[in-house]
């Protein structure tokens, strides 16, 4: 008798366990359509990363890394076109030549070597990238 109490009351206690009503399920986060392609940008930053190290460190020849960082450069390249054309496409078509240049009427001030001019990050000392961003720390001239 006692043994069958004990049956049903672990019957119950699992299907109350394991019975998942939908209405208790949260909802489904909508999905980005950069999500994919911000993985991938991060995936090649690391690799470019990772390459680096490695031909400071003496693992690849000169030839090697000039190969392969081109090949990530490409890469990145056609992930980052590949992100243009989907803004593009979520603005309704509207593209850059539809929007009014922005005349550069002052020059820059004097950026402060410690600070990204991105991100805004400071740092201590000074960088050639930024720590947090990953972005160069001096502005690219255009």
């Amino acid at each position: 008798m006692i043994i069958a109490i004990t049956c049903v009351i672990a019957i119950v206690v699992i299907v109350f366990v394991l019975g998942v009503r939908p209405k208790d399920l949260p909802e489904p986060e909508p999905v980005s359509p950069f999500a994919h392609l911000d993985e991938r940008k991060a995936a090649i930053y690391d690799n470019l990363r990772d390459l680096q190290f490695e031909y400071r460190v003496g693992k690849l020849s000169d030839n090697d890394y000039q190969l392969t960082k081109k090949d990530l450069q490409k890469e990145l390249a056609g992930v980052m076109a590949e992100v243009d054309r989907v803004k593009l496409q979520l603005q309704g078509g509207r593209g850059p030549a539809t929007q009014a240049p922005v005349p550069n009427s002052k020059p820059a001030p004097p950026q402060d070597p410690l600070t990204c001019p991105h991100c805004s990050a400071h740092f201590g000392v000074e960088l050639k990238f930024c720590g947090e961003c990953g972005k160069p720390m001096k502005a690219v001239p255009a």
